[in-house]
């Protein structure tokens, strides 16, 4: 069981620079069906590994990595075909949150200190990771169902609920900024703990 958990998490590796040729050949659908299970497989490999406690330092490894890339590769190449300030700005922050996150922790890793990522079962940085995906399935599916209709093809009614599609993925591109934010201030926090044990 403990491979296949890990193997999930090589999945959504995969998945992550699977994305970014599908996007740019505006294979739109396929990207769609491919980052859903990619976001299933994150929730999947979880559950399996606290149902059967066969969690291990190497599938930590690989499912933060996993999470990192299908959400940062997504977000880049949503920043491309939608480059309106209202994407691409929660998207920098964002980016640059897991950026700095890495730096804290890639400082206390050569002090020997970890700093764990918080246990509770609704922490701020699931329900940021949680938000930014479903930000990223709107996205797609937007795109994927936008460039294989028309208004001729669909009744006013059914194309007017599609194009508020970017409104709902912009509304939860922002309450993941939010999250991000706030989770990046509780790092924060605990790395300033972390540093009073460095002599």
């Amino acid at each position: 069981m403990k491979v296949f958990v890990n193997l999930l998490s090589i999945f959504r590796i995969s998945v992550a620079f699977l994305l970014i040729p599908t996007v740019m050949m505006k294979m739109y659908w396929l990207a769609f069906i491919l980052y859903l299970l990619g976001a299933m497989s994150d929730w999947f490999d979880g559950f399996l590994a606290r149902k059967y406690k066969c969690c291990s330092k190497i599938g930590g490894v690989l499912d933060h990595i996993g999470d990192k890339l299908l959400v940062c590769n997504t977000f880049i190449m949503l920043a491309l075909i939608a480059p309106t300030w209202e994407v691409v700005i929660p998207v920098i922050l964002m980016i640059a949150r897991e950026l700095y996150i890495s730096g804290l922790r890639e400082f206390l890793g050569t002090q020997k200190i970890e700093m764990p990522v918080p246990k509770a079962r609704f922490s701020m940085g699931k329900i940021k990771t949680t938000i930014q995906m479903v930000a990223s399935v709107v996205f797609l599916l937007f795109f994927a169902i936008f460039t294989s209709i028309t208004p001729t093809t669909s009744s006013r009614i059914v194309f007017y609920l599609i194009s508020t599609l970017p409104n709902v993925g912009i509304f939860c591109l922002w309450f993941a900024l939010v999250a991000s934010l706030w989770s990046a201030t509780q790092y924060t926090f605990t790395f300033a703990q972390k540093l009073k044990k460095i002599k």
